[in-house]
């Protein structure tokens, strides 16, 4: 049993005598029942939670000053000025004015043990159910020879002795060693991972797979089948060559008699393709009627590789004896195709006197001596030189270097006088041994290296073998090392025995049409051409074998769903569909027809299936993984990183377009996987390096904040859900995805109130719903699901844990609380306004919202309009560069930015409107710029009756405990008493125009008295406006009566008008008479005594906030979204209510709107 203790605060009441009690209770433990499998695990898995009581009364956030004095002075300081809503916050939010003022200054600041293989084989319980016998497969016939027959094969036979003649002793050697260099490298590597636990059928794809999860493991899988699947095509094209070539050439159904140059190649090639498809289409058939059939002729196959092999090094050791006699015809220095002539001369002497040869007539025009010849034919000698001088003959020394031909040049003998002129044209070319192909020493790497694959032939077998993990290093190694010095050998052997010039005749043409290793067997060529054709077929059988379960592995694993289909076979398992699809594949290979062009190809995938086994085991031992426990010891990831270089070197050396093709292949796969693939988890390797990877950019990160240029909002984004766990505001998500564009940390949360216990379903439930609305909206980023007592204490446990290190939000994305004055509990918009407290004591930026169900989802677009921005105080810059980010997005790239900034009456601004330019096109932004000058004026009547509402709704909202006949009787008091002190005004000697309101009868008011007193705060006292403006015509912004042009008619700079809304029991309008202006002054000063009793804190920043919204309206009313300055709560709690009637009051009757709030830094800089 496990237990975990997480110990945590909770305002909960808990005794320690109960604690105590459930953990002994929990250690003494009871043994699970025996039915409940699943209820078992759970109970076994034990979390004990100690739950401390903790306070919860909340404390005064340390950033906000608290002195009296300070506050006094400010208070005079701003006296007056349009600036009362963020006078608290001017230390450290600067005016605009005088930011711009010092623009010259501005600066920056695993699963468990049981594997998936077990839960994704279900289906195959009826074969469990039969007998299997117990492996007993040793390191000999389980590794050894499988190794030894799959790495010996067509290439050491048809192209060895060319590989040697081509790129001379020294330079095939080095071909050779970096091949068998990186076999055995890859060999150290693959032993390492194959002993780190139990290797299943799929060989090197499980083992890559597994170690580098499922994106690489399907890439590299599907590469290494693509490689198998064309070695299949390189042996069934080598035995077609050996049978057309050397075995029977009258077979031939495309005649190449007569033909020279490209017809004769083209015969050739169509030869291959009809016999190369009979052939494929027979072992498939053989394959698919039985692998057994295969299994039995196996041994067979490798009987007839190992005979051959030895009857090539008894021809070696015999040739320092007695060697054969292959002689080869020189006419000067040429070869010549020793086919349709018997004696290498031009004439020969006879009873009859002296008579041309068939070689005379082959350059001749007729058999007599007065003929008409071929000029290089007339002007040089013939010559028989031995083609197989033997190991003593010294002929190792003119190989040691390589002869790289053009296709179509003359196979010639070096250090040998020939008499040609240089521009005299080649003549009767199908006389002459000539080069098919274009030789280079990068070709010669891409056709050797087939020749070293098959080394994973015995970590396939795994399952079969008594002890996998001592097998598989010991055999493989082995094997690698003896077929290592097998080649090697060769190379020295064959330079040694073997005139160059047969070295170089890739067909034998010029000793009889033999295979030129042939030559060099013991007892007769025909062992080699014999033994080779039946290794090549066995080989092309078990490509055909191979390749087809392998693809069945990856289709069963289920991580690349085109393939699934390929996962089913026959009843007893046998893969069928593998198997024609593999033909397929394996068919195009057989229409290149040409064995020196498919051998490249499956160098290209075999080598990057071993760079990434090489990559595997490196990344495993610098991981240092926990399961990273290998039984071989012999490696090192210097080791593996060595192979893995060596295996890319090799990919470039080959064909760097077809490394390159195969990469993108590869690419494409892994692309494929990640995307639309199966999630898998695997425990790899890259899982590890990501972790890894991490944590050092992490702990990087920590280190120091980032730099004002790489700033970028990290959205923590607060949503909440309802009963259902549904999201309730998912254009919040949207909002965040046009702001972000994908880039960037977001970590969307919720809050939700109750025990952990209690609602682990519903956390779980909500977690989905965020998930799920974050792929719609294409949202990337975590989500997290906080559970508490109360929401409160969730939301800040949200604000403080999200994130880790330094990838944490610097931001908060908060919607405004809807509906804050409707209902009884007003609880949220309490926890809104802590919220902004608590950001502010953590020098977060904050987003508001507001109206977000009007904001436009991911899929509209603006085709015009404007995005404003009203700059009253510098909160960093951000909130220059949140229209920068919005306008990135699609839907609002076409809105043009504009930027409002506020001058006082000491402001010069002229010079503001100049300064702000100039610092836009500093900060690389296009917008246009506007300074709307904000004079003194005297705060009107409607100011102090909408602070008069308030406060009277600050009171009501205090009484909200008392019972509700307490409740009605102090509304009813607070109601009548402001009736009662505005009709003590005398308001018929002003010039007014009244709407008289019905009012709700007494009855009905009495009903639901609660619900008028939030819905309706302003209509119990009289609504009261005055606007009184000495410069500009009056415009007023309240929802009152607008005076007709004859009412209005007084001198601009007399105008004074006042609009009386009044709710009248029933009294009869008054008629607008008789008042003067001077009657209206008088009745101001009348009614001033009243107001006095208001804090006079709150009317002014009720000021603010009304001629703030009046020039916001009159600016931005057409505009698709509007960014403005969020002032900041008051210090004491004790106004909340007040501050959340100031902001509705600056936000009113506008569309979109975000309120921003700087984080305490700067977040945008002019500087490069």
């Amino acid at each position: 049993m496990s237990q975990r203790f997480t110990v945590s605060k909770s305002g909960g009441e808990r005794r320690p005598s109960d604690i105590q009690g459930e953990v002994n209770q929990l250690f003494e433990g009871d043994d699970p029942p025996a039915s409940g499998g699943a209820e078992a695990e759970a109970e076994d898995a034990a979390e004990v939670v100690l739950v401390l009581k903790g306070d919860s009364n909340p404390k005064e956030s340390s950033p906000f000053i608290n002195s009296s004095d300070a506050a006094a002075e400010k208070s005079q300081q701003y006296d007056g000025k349009n600036m009362a809503l963020f006078e608290e916050e001017m230390d450290t939010s600067p005016m605009v004015s005088s930011l711009l003022s010092s623009l010259a200054n501005y600066s920056n600041l695993p699963q468990g043990s049981k594997e998936h293989e077990e839960a994704e084989n279900n289906d195959g319980e009826s074969s469990r159910k039969k007998p299997v016998k117990a492996p007993q497969l040793g390191t000999l016939m389980g590794v050894y020879m499988p190794c030894i027959q799959n790495i010996f094969g067509v290439i050491l036979f048809l192209r060895m002795t060319w590989l040697v003649g081509i790129g001379g002793v020294i330079g095939t050697f080095l071909i050779v060693f970096m091949c068998c260099s990186t076999t055995m490298l890859t060999a150290i590597s693959m032993s390492a991972i194959a002993t780190n636990g139990v290797v299943p059928a799929g060989g090197a794809y499980y083992m890559i797979s597994r170690s580098l999860g499922p994106e690489f493991g399907g890439a590299v899988g599907i590469c290494f089948y693509l490689g198998t699947t064309y070695a299949g095509a390189m042996y069934i094209l080598g035995a077609i060559e050996l049978l057309l070539i050397y075995i029977y050439p009258g077979a031939a159904i495309f005649p190449l008699e007569g033909l020279e140059g490209a017809e004769a190649e083209a015969a050739l090639l169509n030869n291959m393709r009809v016999y190369g498809t009979i052939l494929l289409t027979s072992m498939a058939t053989v394959v698919f009627v039985g692998v057994k059939y295969v299994n039995k002729l196996a041994l067979v196959f490798l009987a007839c590789v190992i005979l051959s092999i030895l009857a090539v090094y008894a021809g070696v050791i015999k040739t320092a004896v007695d060697p054969p006699d292959f002689p080869v015809c020189l006419l000067g220095n040429r070869t010549l195709v020793w086919k349709t002539f018997d004696v290498c001369a031009k004439t020969v002497e006879s009873a009859n006197g002296t008579v041309t040869t068939q070689l005379w007539s082959m350059f001749c025009d007729s058999p007599l001596l007065n003929a008409t010849c071929d000029k290089y034919f007339v002007e040089n000698n013939l010559t028989q030189v031995q083609g197989i001088p033997g190991v003593m003959s010294g002929i190792l020394a003119e190989n040691l270097f390589g002869n790289y031909y053009e296709k179509g040049d003359l196979i010639a003998r070096k250090y040998m006088d020939s008499v040609e002129e240089q521009d005299q044209p080649l003549t009767n070319s199908n006389r002459y041994v000539l080069a098919d192909i274009a030789s280079f020493f990068t070709l010669l790497v891409g056709i050797y290296f087939p020749s070293v694959t098959g080394i994973m032939a015995g970590s396939n077998r795994s399952g079969d073998l008594r002890d996998a993990q001592k097998s598989i290093p010991v055999g493989t190694i082995a094997a690698i090392t003896t077929t290592s010095i097998v080649y090697m050998s060769s190379v020295f052997l064959f330079g040694a025995c073997i005139e160059g010039v047969v070295l170089r005749d890739k067909f034998g043409e010029g000793v009889h049409g033999n295979l030129v290793i042939g030559t060099l067997a013991w007892p007769s060529p025909w062992v080699i051409v014999i033994g080779s054709f039946f290794s090549t077929c066995g080989a092309g059988l078990q490509s055909l074998t191979g390749a087809p379960r392998l693809l069945q592995a990856i289709a069963k694993d289920g991580i690349v769903p085109a393939l699934r289909i390929f996962g089913h076979g026959k009843a007893n398992g046998e893969p069928t569909w593998s198997l024609l699809l593999t033909a397929c594949i394996c068919e195009s290979g057989i229409l290149i027809a040409s064995l020196d062009a498919v051998a490249p190809i499956l160098s290209m995938f075999f080598l990057m299936c071993y760079m990434f086994v090489n990559l595997a085991c490196a990344l495993q031992t610098l991981l240092r993984t926990p399961n990273w426990r290998p039984r071989f010891k012999f490696y090192h990831w210097a080791l593996s990183f060595l192979g893995m270089s060596l295996c890319l070197t090799l990919m470039f050396i080959c064909s760097w377009y077809y490394a390159i093709v195969a990469m993108v292949i590869a690419g494409s796969i892994y692309k494929y996987i990640e995307f639309a693939g199966a999630e898998k988890e695997w425990g790899d390797g890259i899982r590890g390096l990501s972790l890894s990877a991490a944590r050092y950019a992490l702990m990087r990160l920590d280190e120091e904040p980032p730099h004002t240029k790489n700033w970028r909002p990290q959205l923590l984004v607060l949503v909440s859900t309802d009963s259902e766990q549904n999201v309730e505001q998912p254009r919040l998500l949207s909002l965040t995805n046009q702001l972000k564009a994908g880039k960037g940390l977001t970590i969307v949360g919720t809050a939700l109130e109750g025990t952990y216990l209690e609602n682990y379903s519903q956390t779980q439930k909500a977690e989905q719903a965020l998930h799920k609305l974050m792929e719609t909206e294409k949202v990337k980023g975590f989500c997290q699901v906080t559970v508490s007592s109360n929401m409160r204490d969730a939301t800040s446990h949200l604000l403080q844990a999200s994130g880790l290190g330094g990838l944490k939000h610097n931001a908060v994305l908060v919607s405004w609380p809807r509906n804050w004055k409707q209902g009884d509990d007003n609880q949220t918009w309490r926890n809104f306004i802590e919220l902004v407290r608590e950001t502010t004591a953590a020098n977060l930026a904050m987003l508001v919202p507001k109206n977000i169900s009007a904001f436009p989802s991911n899929g509209e677009r603006f085709t015009e309009g404007h995005i404003d921005v009203w700059w009253i105080v510098h909160d960093g810059g951000m909130l220059m560069l949140l229209p920068f980010l919005l306008r990135q997005h699609k839907v609002w790239r076409k809105c043009r930015m504009r930027i409002f900034t506020v001058a006082q009456m000491d402001d010069n601004s002229i010079q503001m409107k100049k300064d702000l330019t100039t610092f836009l096109y500093h900060l690389r932004i296009d917008a246009m710029v506007e300074v709307v000058e904000m004079h003194d004026s005297d705060i009107s009547a409607y100011t102090y009756e909408k602070t008069l509402v308030m406060e009277q709704r600050s009171q009501m909202l205090k009484k909200i405990n008392l019972t509700k006949n307490e409740r009605e009787r102090e509304i009813q008091s607070i109601t009548d008493s402001s009736r009662g002190s505005i009709r003590r005004k005398n308001p018929a000697a002003v010039t007014t125009q009244l709407s008289v309101t019905e009012e709700p009868p007494a009855a009905a008011k009495e009903e639901k008295p609660e619900e008028e007193s939030a819905s309706s705060p302003v209509s119990p006292p009289a609504q009261v406006q005055l606007i009184h403006d000495n410069t500009t015509p009056a415009s007023p912004a309240t929802p009152a009566t607008p005076l007709t042009p004859g009412e209005g008619a007084q001198s601009p700079g007399e105008q004074v008008q006042m609009t009386w809304t009044e709710k009248c029991d029933g009294e009869p309008d008054k008629p607008p008479g008789a008042a003067t202006p001077g009657g209206a002054i008088k009745d101001i000063f009348n009614m001033k005594p009243e107001w006095e009793n208001l804090n006079h804190f709150n009317v002014r920043r009720m000021h603010t906030a009304l001629r703030l919204n009046e020039v916001i309206i009159k600016k931005s009313s057409e505009a698709k979204l509007v960014l403005l300055n969020m002032p900041g709560p008051p210090k004491n709690r004790t106004g909340d209510e007040n501050y959340m009637e100031f902001l509705e009051v600056l936000t009113d009757g506008l569309n979109r709107v975000l309120l921003v709030r700087g984080g305490g830094r700067e977040v945008i800089t002019i500087y490069s």
